[in-house]
């Protein structure tokens, strides 16, 4: 699974949602200009957010996007997945990484990776808005650490 910027903005966005969806869906310009993410590229990211089932969005005055589940069944390997372009894991500007000398030790840095990610939860992030303590969570004895 790729780290990359789509996924980091995929889940931003989709915390802002989760954080302010509670009364009524939200508006992606509200997130855009919250966030200082851009709106056409917020559209694009939602797309994929709707075909993978992770949002819902609603038509009309005072439509916008919730979430389709809740916060803690949504797992940030799960946003990082539904946004990915296909094929964008195992070959990096023209490398294939799979192969050759290191190719164990990508592999299993890949497997952390997203073992990682799916533990961490939506929830897990609005929690470190509300505490601070998610970093913890994530990483401490939560059993959310890298192992």
């Amino acid at each position: 699974m790729r780290v990359g910027s789509k996924g980091r903005y995929a889940v931003v966005a989709l915390v802002d949602v989760a954080e302010n969806s509670s009364s009524r869906p939200v508006a992606l310009a509200d997130v855009a200009s919250r966030q200082r993410i851009s709106l056409s590229y917020l559209e694009q990211l939602f797309a994929l957010l709707r075909r993978a089932g992770l949002v819902q969005a609603s038509r009309g005055p005072g439509g916008g996007y919730r979430l389709q589940r809740a916060a803690a069944d949504i797992s940030v390997g799960e946003v990082f997945r539904a946004v990915a372009e296909p094929g964008s894991a195992a070959a990096d500007n023209g490398r294939d990484w799979a192969q050759g000398p290191a190719a164990g030790l990508w592999a299993a840095l890949d497997q952390h990776v997203e073992r990682f990610l799916d533990q961490a939860t939506l929830a897990d992030l609005l929690a470190e808005g509300s505490d601070g303590q998610a970093a913890d969570r994530l990483d401490g004895d939560q059993g959310l650490a890298c192992q």
